[in-house]
């Protein structure tokens, strides 16, 4: 119950606003009791193993100095405490999730073992995992809808077709006739991966090629007219490329898989009672 409380108080120093906070106090209601089970379970063998890692928290310690460019270990305690929580209690947090980190590599992660076979199977069964989206780089004049008559809007998109079809520069265009952001960028709106354009945008753009432009697209208070500048097709990574990441994808779920497994055998070896299944019931 004190550990609970504890950490309610840490969630109650932030301050949160009440849906984030009920939301966080729901969930350290159903899930605190099983964390602590596990985490002094965890505590328990990393004592039986004699663990130690005492040299890797000064470690950490001086690290997260350097990161915040923290002079001190009194800048250091003073930055915790500002956070709502003891400099001790933070610290030993620290601690035990080293502990408890050293436990599961010793029992399990260093025991895990990568076949070549499974690396290869892994990626040939997943392409989508590995392909590089098609990417788009645009170009765009923008003009705002608000404040201004339909008659006004027309107006001002013929001026930019006429100035266009003149012969000039789309950079040039959209810096004279478009409106912010894309007067101020000179047309520049950036590069884009398939799909993170809004779907009214990209649908368009998917049909050019480089070089051409779309017609105009109303989208949201304004209108658009695109200007497709390069466009790279998506394609298959190399295996050779993609095996780092394979490799990577297979360890994390076969970690975290007999990581499960080692804490539901760690807690079935053990004698665990459960005297008030609901911490805060009076």
């Amino acid at each position: 119950r004190t550990e609970f409380e504890a950490a309610l108080a840490q969630i109650k120093a932030q301050q949160l606003p009440q849906a984030q906070y009920d939301q966080q106090y729901a969930f350290l209601k159903k899930e605190f009791l099983n964390s602590v089970i596990t985490e002094m379970l965890l505590l328990q063998k990393a004592r039986e193993l004699g663990l130690n890692v005492q040299e890797q928290l000064k470690g950490m310690i001086e690290k997260i100095k350097k990161d915040n460019n923290l002079a001190s270990d009194a800048d250091l305690r003073r930055a915790v405490e500002q956070q709502g929580m003891t400099y001790e209690t933070w610290l030993k947090q620290y601690e035990e999730g080293m502990l408890h980190q050293g436990v599961l590599y010793t029992e399990v992660e260093r025991a895990i073992v990568l076949e070549d076979s499974e690396i290869v199977q892994y990626y040939k069964k997943n392409p989508a995992e590995f392909t590089t989206p098609t990417e788009y780089k645009l170009n765009a004049v923008y003009i705002t809808a608000e404040g201004r008559s339909a008659e006004e809007v027309e107006a001002l998109k013929a001026a930019v077709d006429a100035k266009l079809k003149s012969g000039a520069s789309f950079a040039d265009t959209a810096a004279e006739l478009s409106d912010p952001p894309m007067k101020d960028a000179k047309g520049d709106l950036g590069t884009f991966k398939a799909g993170e354009l809004e779907t009214a945008l990209e649908s368009p753009v998917e049909r050019l090629k480089a070089g051409e432009m779309t017609g105009w697209i109303n989208n949201k208070n304004g209108w658009y007219r695109l200007n497709l500048v390069e466009k790279k097709d998506s394609f298959l990574r190399p295996f050779e490329d993609a095996r780092k990441e394979v490799e990577e994808k297979i360890y994390d779920t076969k970690r975290t898989e007999k990581g499960d497994a080692y804490i539901k055998t760690l807690r079935e070896r053990s004698y665990v009672k459960i005297l008030k299944p609901e911490p805060l019931d009076k």
